[in-house]
């Protein structure tokens, strides 16, 4: 009898992982919804899944995202606006929205909080993450991102389209807000002071170009000094991006390898931060992926830190 229940135990597992392979060949990732999904698995998904364009550049790059949507997307994606979906009442860019807004917002993009949402971006892993990272923090459960973006569905040959699109609108439950990934000023602020105390020390990541950060280059926006945080460390977000590909995320040995030349503990909570809160997403994907399990990202980002004058600075220019 023993040996009956051994051998079915082992063909019952064996079946799981076989499944479990299956799953992760197609998703390229741990079958998770909250995780990067690959360009097959979409392909063959799209009429059960809810693409979004989550496209964003910066403001000097002169480049119009929703047009580049409007002219090429992928089949029946929505445009989620990352400088439109925001707090409006505050002089912070592209801050998290009120949930009610949120939901509204997403609710006319023809989206329910049941729906797998699929986000992608055009510059391949970038923007895209800010979105996830925002449904992330309205409790959305079936959200990931597309590997590669739209350059990589677009190498493919893949299909395409563009013009008006008619999107029915949905009504989508006002949310709760996961406040566990989220980090504001003031505890940034603490966490500074709680440097002695390891136990409540956060890590704070720092995803700008490393020059930014030590104050060799100034910030392109204007009137904002450049320097970094107290204790903070450098991962500029270019450094998790596979040189080869330039659009998706590095391997999981490389990312790991990256973290241990940081003396980053993935074990221990990680805050991470950029220029306005959308690159320090990136790194947020990225370290999710290898198993960070308490990661949070300052939505004001330096933004925000530097714009304040009591804010202490290291390498302030």
């Amino acid at each position: 009898m023993q040996i009956f229940q051994s051998n079915y135990l082992i063909n019952r597992i064996g079946r799981i992982n076989s499944l479990k392979s299956l799953l992760t060949k197609f998703y390229g990732t741990a079958f998770n919804y909250s995780s990067l999904v690959a360009t097959d698995w979409v392909a063959q998904n799209q009429d059960s899944i809810v693409t979004v364009d989550g496209s964003w550049h910066m403001p000097n790059s002169n480049r119009d995202a929703y047009q580049e949507y409007f002219e090429r997307r992928m089949k029946n994606a929505r445009f989620f606006g990352i400088d439109e979906i925001k707090d409006k009442t505050i002089d912070l860019p592209h801050m998290l929205p009120a949930p009610k807004d949120f939901a509204d917002a997403v609710g006319k993009l023809g989206i329910s909080e049941t729906d797998h949402v699929v986000v992608y971006d055009s510059i391949g892993i970038f923007s895209a993450t800010r979105v996830y990272w925002t449904f992330k923090v309205f409790n959305h459960e079936k959200v990931s991102i597309l590997n590669g973006g739209l350059p990589k569905w677009l190498a493919e040959k893949r299909e395409i389209e563009s013009g008006p699109i008619d999107i029915k609108a949905k009504t989508y439950k006002i949310p709760t807000i996961n406040k566990e990934l989220i980090r504001n000023y003031n505890d940034i602020r603490k966490n500074i002071d709680a440097r002695s105390d390891p136990e409540k020390f956060e890590q704070v990541l720092d995803a700008r170009p490393e020059a930014r950060f030590t104050g060799e280059d100034p910030e392109p926006r204007p009137g904002l000094p450049s320097g970094h945080m107290p204790y903070s460390i450098s991962v500029p977000f270019n450094s998790v991006i596979d040189p080869d590909t330039k659009c998706t995320l590095r391997k999981d040995e490389e990312l790991i390898q990256l973290v241990k030349s940081k003396n980053i503990d993935l074990t221990k909570p990680i805050v991470l931060s950029c220029g306005s809160g959308i690159t320090a997403t990136i790194l947020y994907t990225a370290l999710e992926k290898i198993g960070a399990k308490k990661l949070a990202v300052y939505d004001g980002s330096w933004t925000e830190y530097a714009s304040n004058e009591d804010s202490p600075i290291v390498g302030k220019k």
